[in-house]
């Protein structure tokens, strides 16, 4: 499971920018098991959303976000409010932000942060990865996470050794992964918020904290990890 906090909605509000009709996509597999998501979640963000001027072009609650096939189908049956969208709300881990980013043409904007659980994945074993910063800032970079996809985590653009056709200097047989963002800022018309600075992350959000290590989902994570190291119980 990969645990998740609610996004201020002042900080929501702020990573819509420019996006007047928005749509929103909900998790109903780790956020629910957090108490993060649901109906009621997508009921209370509409409100806010609209209070704060904006459109809700339509909204949907799929069972794992990480799950493309899954989130494609659901999504083919809204493509009308998804094109009068701006912008798609996802809440979800950050996997499923960047798989939803993935597979529509449309701003995929985290209404939620990843915090550190031991990084356990989310069911699916989806390409995308979320490295549970704690504060999720893909709103701004396409949709694609830096710290995973840039192998020296860089959350301000590329570095002088991006080679000329665009792989990394780290890892010459993938792509550079501020190219990709770029690319992906590129084709949403969206070049300006390259132009926004990123802090420097805290990396002590990485660790899990002393709260989530008091809940049943720790509890159980901890549990399994043990069944598995166990020694083999002779028949």
């Amino acid at each position: 499971m990969n645990a998740t906090e609610r996004k201020p909605i002042e900080e929501i509000i702020q990573s819509l920018e420019g996006a007047e009709t928005v749509f929103i996509l909900g998790c109903k597999g780790c956020p629910i098991g957090c108490d993060t998501g649901g109906q009621p979640w997508v009921d209370e963000l509409t409100g806010a959303l609209e209070g704060a001027g904006k459109s809700v072009s339509g909204e949907a609650l799929v069972d794992m976000i990480c799950n493309k096939a899954v989130v494609g189908i659901k999504l083919g049956r809204a493509v009308l409010q998804l094109k009068q969208a701006d912008a798609i709300l996802v809440g979800s881990c950050g996997v499923g932000v960047q798989a939803t980013g993935n597979i529509v043409a449309r701003r995929a904007v985290p209404a939620m942060d990843t915090v550190c659980m031991g990084d356990y994945q989310g069911l699916f074993p989806s390409a995308e990865r979320c490295a549970e910063c704690g504060e999720c800032m893909i709103a701004y970079t396409g949709g694609l996470c830096p710290i995973t996809l840039c192998a020296k985590s860089l959350v301000n653009g590329t570095c002088g050794g991006t080679q000329d056709d665009g792989s990394c200097e780290v890892s010459p047989e993938r792509p550079c992964g501020w190219q990709l963002i770029f690319e992906r800022l590129e084709k949403l018309g969206r070049l300006e918020d390259l132009m926004r600075y990123a802090a420097a992350k805290d990396y002590r959000n990485r660790d899990i904290t002393d709260a989530n290590r008091r809940t049943i989902r720790w509890a159980l994570e901890v549990s399994q990890e043990e069944e598995k190291e166990a020694e083999p119980i002779e028949k």
